[in-house]
């Protein structure tokens, strides 16, 4: 028996060596879904910065090219079906990412950019080089099918503020009048709380040309909360979606997936994510929540 060769995803991250953030938090999720994950990493730490303290090195931007050259040498581009960036640390690795999304275009015109929009968060504020949020906006999102950004970086992005589900609609769509025409265009916004919301949840809304629905979970009270949960979002989102092509199920399996990978992180009580335990979760949930339409 034969089967279909797994669809390319070239994914464009931080990496550490202890823990999962980065592309140490979404290649194996996007392995365990059946996709080959080419991995180009803009950072080599020793472990996740809400530690406070760690060693290693940010790579310089011209890295992401070099490689991107040498996968061109090889003939791989055109069976490259998918792009996923996350945090940048450089003006030059904005750059970088932007370029390497528009050669693997040239050499496959179908292939979709997924940007996590990796700037800051409720509480922290910007945690990146103060002139990130703006090169992303500039360069970035326009290049964009799928951009998942959490509740205040869609704030950041958008110029609105939300703190309703009106406001976050309004929100996530005029970020998709910036994105790239022709494309999906499609917003997922994570870690939503706003007024109305039941009581100790937590809430994503996926925004397309087909509609919004809106996934929602238990809030469990990890404290401080996990490192890498962004990351895990974005790809098992991402993956499910070009599995799938349905925004509605991509969030209600990809919701439930980063709940039980959450729910067993707080019963170990440990610090890290717990990934590798909670693969079976991945591709088909214990428990599903399902997205509903609100528009």
């Amino acid at each position: 028996m034969t089967s279909a060769l797994p669809r390319n995803i070239l994914s464009i991250q931080s990496w550490v060596s202890y823990g999962h953030v980065g592309n140490a938090a979404a290649v194996f999720p996007l392995q365990r879904l059946g996709f080959e994950v080419w991995a180009i990493h803009t950072v080599q730490f020793s472990n996740h910065t809400g530690y406070g303290a760690w060693t290693g090195t940010v790579f310089p931007p011209e890295l992401v090219a070099e490689l991107i050259d040498g996968m061109e040498a090889r003939g791989a581009l055109p069976e490259c079906h998918a792009v996923l960036s996350g945090y940048m640390g450089s003006e030059g690795t904005v750059g970088a990412v932007v370029d390497a999304v528009r050669r693997v275009r040239a050499a496959n015109p179908g292939a979709l950019y997924c940007c996590d929009p990796v700037m800051g968060d409720v509480g922290r504020g910007v945690f990146v080089r103060p002139e990130l949020p703006d090169l992303i906006a500039a360069q970035a999102v326009p290049e964009a099918d799928l951009l998942t950004p959490n509740q205040f970086e869609l704030e950041l992005l958008s110029g609105h503020k939300v703190d309703t589900l009106e406001h976050a609609l309004e929100a996530a769509r005029a970020l998709r009048g910036r994105m790239r025409p022709g494309g999906p265009r499609l917003v997922l916004v994570t870690s939503l709380v706003r007024s109305g919301a039941p009581e100790a949840s937590i809430e994503t809304l996926a925004v397309g040309d087909e509609g919004a629905w809106l996934c929602r979970t238990p809030l469990l009270p990890l404290d401080p909360p996990r490192n890498g949960t962004g990351d895990a979002i974005a790809a098992l989102f991402f993956g499910h979606y070009l599995h799938s092509g349905r925004p509605d199920s991509a969030l209600s399996v990809a919701m439930s997936a980063l709940y039980a990978l959450l729910q067993r992180t707080h019963v170990a009580g440990t610090r890290e994510i717990q990934l590798v335990a909670s693969q079976d979760d991945f591709v088909r949930p214990a428990r599903l929540f399902e997205a509903q339409r609100v528009g």
